[in-house]
């Protein structure tokens, strides 16, 4: 090679790091405005709901608009955002493929999830939690005038800073927006985006007092044979468990489609079958988030059998008729009581077992365990990891191709290396 060769080759090479430097500056300040933006956003929400949750707890009459709150969230989406809402699915399509994620989906879900919860509905955050991030993510990633593939990143860093501010776990929300999106690939490009988003989000929750909630495991027993063979079977329970709570939420909402084609006439129905319900229950232990009930199985408290069926009756009836909110906290519900309830049957740590099928069934509804075990790690601490590897590996297996979002692909099959390209059942 003589001198000009080598000469072309050196400014070659210093162009092209000039451009890599120039592009990890942009993306380094992009995600940190994310960050921000929707920390602040996602804080405000999160304290939002703090005081709705609260305020109903002391007006529990207030449970008697359940029908009537359906309602109205249906004529806001209706007049506010124009076009079908599929929650979650219509952030996970917006990174798949160019389908427009419009801003105002950001402070409609906002909105909505306070009256879910105000009235008592069933339902989470976190499907709030990803949908504001997301469409305030595209909103900056329009301003900035970025291309597609940009874009869809900036709906990733969105994803993950939202999640990270309202569950406080940094490190499972930079990975679940890539991990979710498609099973068997990762989108390892937006990997640093996502985590300087998710770290700058959390650290805005935890100026403004939004603190993460730790579930301590009061004894973790030595891990042998005998209880990673309890740890496997259980998980495989939990597996089934999160396919019949995935039908359950895509079916009924299918039936009720399909028979009442007035949206306000299945509102209607759909918010009446929750409170006749909660009446008949005799308390409201099911209704809105029933996250004390999850603090309650790490803390010794006795805990029926039925309480995660009870849960996934609650959260179907919810979701199928207009409410909005989300799956995963109900999630965590189901997998805390089952876990705590088949703990004290078998004579095994309740906490833990809870702590487990928190795990499992986290990972059954997304099919996303790596998040799920960091879940865990920053929820429970990594001195119960072998029980948490166990349990997440065989739901993931177990659970199969359904899913929460349908608009979730699997890219590749979770049982040999084949490529299959389909949506989640």
């Amino acid at each position: 090679m003589n001198n000009e060769e080598l000469k072309q080759a050196f400014l070659h090479n210093v162009e092209h790091n000039s451009k890599r430097a120039l592009s990890v500056v942009t993306w380094t300040i992009a995600a940190i405005i994310i960050g921000l933006s929707v920390g602040l956003f996602a804080t405000a929400f999160g304290l939002a709901m703090r005081y709705v949750i609260d305020f109903r707890q002391n007006h529990q009459q207030l449970i008697y608009l359940l029908p009537f709150g359906a309602i109205l969230i249906t004529f806001m989406y209706k007049k506010i955002l124009k076009v079908k809402d599929s929650g979650t699915n219509t952030v996970i399509a917006a990174i798949q493929s160019d389908e427009r994620l419009p801003f105002r989906l950001a402070p409609l879900i906002f909105i909505a999830t306070l009256i879910t919860h105000l009235v008592g509905g069933s339902a989470g955050r976190e499907g709030a939690a990803l949908q504001m991030g997301g469409a305030i993510g595209n909103g900056i990633g329009r301003v900035l005038k970025l291309n597609s593939t940009n874009k869809k990143t900036m709906i990733m860093c969105g994803m993950s800073a939202a999640f990270s501010a309202l569950f406080g776990t940094p490190m499972a929300a930079a990975i679940f927006s890539m991990e979710v999106i498609s099973v068997g690939i990762m989108h390892y490009a937006a990997l640093v985006p996502c985590v300087i988003s998710s770290i700058v989000a959390r650290f805005i929750a935890e100026y403004f007092g939004l603190t993460l909630s730790v579930y301590p495991i009061d004894t973790i027993p030595k891990f042998t044979i005998e209880t990673a063979v309890i740890i496997c079977v259980f998980s495989i329970l939990c597996g089934f468990i999160s396919i019949l709570f995935c039908t359950m939420l895509h079916k009924y909402e299918e039936f009720l489609s399909a028979h009442l084609k007035n949206p306000y006439i299945k509102a209607f129905i759909g918010g009446t079958s929750v409170l006749l319900l909660t009446l008949i229950v005799g308390n409201q232990n099911y209704n809105s988030t029933g996250t004390a009930i999850i603090a309650s199985c790490f803390a010794g408290a006795g805990i029926s059998l039925s309480a995660f069926l009870l849960k996934m009756i609650f959260t179907t009836l919810t979701l199928s008729c207009g409410y909005k909110g989300g799956e995963i906290v109900p999630t965590l519900f189901i997998g805390a009581t089952f876990g705590a309830a088949c703990g004290q049957l078998i004579g095994l740590s309740p906490a833990l077992m809870a702590a487990v099928g928190m795990g499992a069934l986290f990972c059954g509804v997304t099919n996303a365990p790596i998040s799920s075990l960091l879940i865990c790690f920053e929820l429970f601490g990594y001195d119960a990891m072998p029980y948490f590897l166990l349990s997440v590996a065989f739901s993931f297996w177990v659970s199969g191709y359904s899913g929460l979002y349908r608009a979730q692909k699997i890219v590749y099959s979770k049982y040999r290396s084949n490529y299959i390209d389909k949506h989640t059942l």
